[in-house]
């Protein structure tokens, strides 16, 4: 029978040097009266410390200190397994300075680990990350010096290449739920997403650790359903319920918006029409490159989720499912620190399902951040000098699905562009340059692409390029742009330029809608 504790007794469960199981994407699924909790007795105390913590996705906001920045202090962490390290850059920090051990793996690899790990299995067998900086035969995932330890190896099994990654024991797990009744079973009506709850839950139950869950509230009388049960009660030791709402809201942002977790029979209805700039420009190409017969797609964060208001824009939203890696299937997904809600959505499953299926070809069509690209179509999204944004579900995404398309600007760092009578006027460049030499990191293998025969494409605002055995190929140029001053001028390495190089649709770069049927 789980017991009922104050979030102040959690700090005392946990052990110098003991290994933590957490959970949250962006701003969803964070206990976040726990973390206080814990962060305070550090401060205040010096313990725990000496902390092993895993997680898949990244989650919290580094302006607030909320989520994964409440163990961002050095001596509370000695090592992080971490799927995205983009939300809290202290950690990154930890990492530069060599205070901390850290690994890097795809968000989906490490989700599957939880629920490996809680069938006692050695570790996770996957094709994902190979050719990447995941890969051994490059960095391993290690992020520093003094990480040393391998724990992700190739194999040769059936004929094919691929990757092991050794399972962790944890000890500790950090969870949120929405309702509690006396058992300890646990519900989730209110979050809008189920992340890989059960299988850390089973995880560190099955290696005889403490399951710890904060709630919204419990039920005084009678049980939750058996079928609303998302956390059993045999695998919970202990629930906190939130004394500060504030500190148990849906999403970082949001309090409770009933939207992210129902479901509305209706047409979307058409939003606000956004302004022609060049995220704009870029959607509206990306969006060019669908049909109806790619209906499931994946939308990354920032400049991907302009696409969306594109195909409601154009009336086309209909024609397709978009899904988020962490679980949510179908209706309009949600951006910024609500990233992984959507509103209206068809279906929720737990991430590693979701990545299961993203794994094994699932996604007919995905939109990527393009932030470096260099003469073999490989992209770095990953790290970029000190910093450390990790790779998140960007990997198994780009890896896996049927075609990739990469979009963003052209260049960064003060780049401003207009449109004048159908054209791209291009007042200033940006001073960083995004098509180089040489990524910084391979977060997306341009070889594997060309062996597994995937279609990519490179989306910018000025041009369009495509990945073909002979290289990185310029397709198209935007109408109003010099090929030499804008384009070849701006890159580190010379494309080759399609034969049948042509203008960029002039529908794209007029405020009126473009009339897109798909």
């Amino acid at each position: 029978m789980a017991q009922f504790i104050k979030a102040n007794e959690v700090p005392e469960l946990i052990k110098d040097g003991m290994t933590v199981f957490l959970d949250g994407f962006v701003g969803i699924g964070i206990p976040e009266e726990v973390y206080i909790a814990v962060e305070k007795s550090f401060l205040e105390k010096g313990t725990p410390k000496n902390l092993n913590i895993m997680f898949a996705a990244g989650f919290g906001n580094a302006k607030t200190g909320t989520g994964l920045n409440r163990f961002a202090h050095k001596g509370m962490i000695k090592k992080v397994i971490g799927g995205h390290w983009g939300l809290a850059p202290n950690l990154g920090n930890l990492v530069n300075s060599n205070d901390i051990q850290g690994y890097n793996f795809p968000q989906g690899v490490i989700a599957q680990m939880f629920r490996d790990i809680a069938a006692n299995k050695p570790g996770t067998i996957s094709h994902v990350g190979l050719g990447t900086f995941v890969d051994p035969d490059l960095q391993g995932g290690k992020l520093n010096s003094i990480t040393k330890e391998d724990i992700v190896e190739k194999l040769h099994l059936n004929g094919r290449d691929v990757l092991f990654f050794k399972g962790q024991k944890g000890d500790i797990a950090l969870l949120k739920g929405t309702t509690s009744d006396c058992e300890g079973n646990i519900s989730m009506e209110e979050e809008p997403l189920t992340l890989e709850t059960l299988s850390i839950a089973m995880a560190i139950k099955n290696n005889g650790g403490k399951v710890i869950v904060q709630v919204k509230k419990k039920l005084e009388e009678g049980y939750i359903q058996p079928k609303e049960v998302r956390i059993p009660g045999i695998l919970v030791d202990y629930v906190v319920v939130a004394e500060n709402p504030e500190n148990h809201k849906q999403t970082l942002l949001v309090d409770y918006n009933p939207e992210y977790v129902t479901r509305k029979n209706e047409a979307p209805s058409v939003k606000e029409v956004a302004k022609l700039d060049e995220r704009k420009i870029v959607a509206r190409r990306c969006a060019m490159l669908l049909n109806r017969d790619q209906k499931i797609l994946n939308y990354g964060i920032g400049m991907p989720e302009m696409i969306a208001n594109v195909l409601n824009e154009e009336q086309q939203e209909e024609y397709f499912i978009p899904t988020v890696e962490p679980g949510a299937i179908g209706g309009t997904p949600e951006g910024g620190l609500n990233f992984g809600a959507s509103i209206y959505p068809r279906a929720t499953v737990d991430q590693p399902y979701q990545f299961d299926f993203y794994d094994g070809g699932g996604i007919d069509a995905a939109f990527l951040g393009l932030a470096q690209c260099d003469r073999n179509g490989n992209i770095n999204v990953s790290k970029f000098g000190p910093k450390i944004a990790g790779c998140g579900g960007f990997i198994n995404i780009t890896q896996n699905a049927k075609s990739v398309v990469f979009c963003g600007t052209f260049t960064a760092g003060g780049l401003d562009v207009e449109v004048k009578d159908g054209k791209l006027v291009i007042n200033q460049d940006g001073k960083i340059k995004k098509f180089i030499s040489d990524v910084e990191q391979i977060t997306f293998s341009g070889d594997v692409a060309r062996q597994n025969n995937k279609k990519v494409i490179y989306v910018t605002e000025r041009a369009v390029f495509e990945l073909t055995k002979d290289g990185v190929v310029l397709t198209e140029i935007a109408p109003g742009v010099d090929l030499e001053k804008h384009i070849l001028n701006q890159m580190d390495f010379k494309p080759i330029i399609s034969e049948n190089l042509k203008l960029m649709d002039e529908r794209i770069f007029r405020d009126e809608k473009m009339g897109l049927v798909l």
